[in-house]
């Protein structure tokens, strides 16, 4: 049926190990449980949760409205339909470093193989836009302690991203992100980058696992997979990929409708029925349906 058949352990330390590899793993950011079962079965490595996503689907801008036990509840939602590890954007931990810690254990306690908590401040916004301010490096190094400190399951991955570059420039986010290290951070996400050599630069300052954040209507430069192996990289995110297409299909759909009367013509470019029920597992919940009532009872029973 439609569940996971893995533990939350066996993805982290999987995760763990995919990460430890040295190849790029691929990790879309899924819309909802559903399109996290068909990242999984498209063949990708893992599945992000981005809080932007997640925002949106409530209809709201991402500002740090959304709060750690809604993020927490769709990732254990997701969690339950995929054996791939998922990683989710924690933002700034909720708060002060005690939210942060609580975080963590939230997100450990729904099933997640990681989580990335940013420098910001709060409210925080989107990282690819102007204006964003970021706490001092000691603040983020609180959070950063806190959340080691909190966490139950060492193979559960503590990723810091840092926002600096865009505010204090690039050599000032290169100390940020040894510092960030040397408090206890397993990896590295540095927002904003504008081109390869800033990805390089990265690359030679910290000896651990790098994201490399490829969305799209940003500041950096949309690289392909082969480019960021050669970099370096270990993860290529593509956080709101999945949401801007379907969004973007629903649009089109919704003014076509409304101008012919009809969803004939769009009927092409719809996923079918059969190919939905076989993704939600129809036929196994039928079979395990009839084996679990696939008997008589005995006399007097």
């Amino acid at each position: 049926m439609l569940h996971t058949r893995t533990t939350p352990a066996e993805r982290r330390r999987t995760f763990r190990e995919q990460l430890d590899s040295g190849r790029l793993l691929r990790v879309p950011g899924a819309i909802n449980p559903l399109t996290a079962r068909l990242v999984q079965d498209t063949g990708f490595d893992a599945v992000y949760l981005s809080g932007a996503v997640i925002a949106a689907d409530l209809g709201l801008p991402d500002i740090g409205l959304t709060t750690s036990t809604e993020i927490a509840a769709r990732a254990q939602q997701t969690t339950r339909v995929t054996d791939l590890p998922v990683l989710v954007d924690a933002d700034t931990g909720f708060g002060e470093p005690m939210n942060a810690a609580r975080t963590v254990q939230l997100m450990e306690d729904a099933g997640l193989a990681g989580l990335h908590l940013e420098d910001q401040v709060n409210p925080k916004r989107c990282g690819h836009l102007d204006g964003k301010s970021v706490v001092p490096t000691e603040e983020m190094v609180r959070r950063i302690r806190a959340a080691v400190d909190a966490r139950r399951d060492p193979d559960f991955l503590l990723m810091a991203r840092t926002d600096a570059r865009s505010v204090e420039g690039l050599d000032a986010a290169l100390e940020r992100a040894r510092a960030y290290v040397d408090a206890g951070a397993d990896a590295i996400f540095p927002e904003a980058l504008s081109d390869e050599a800033e990805f390089e630069a990265f690359r030679s300052a910290v000896d651990v696992p790098l994201l490399a954040n490829m969305t799209e209507f940003g500041k950096s430069r949309l690289l392909d997979t082969r480019t960021l192996e050669n970099l370096g990289y270990n993860i290529a995110l593509y956080p709101v990929t999945l949401l801007r297409i379907a969004m973007g299909a629903v649009e089109d759909g919704l003014r076509t409708l409304a101008a012919e009367g009809t969803q004939e013509s769009l009927l092409p470019r719809m996923q079918t029925r059969s190919r939905l029920y076989e993704l939600l597992g129809y036929e196994e919940y039928s079979a395990f349906d009839s084996a679990v009532f696939d008997f008589t009872l005995p006399p007097g029973a």
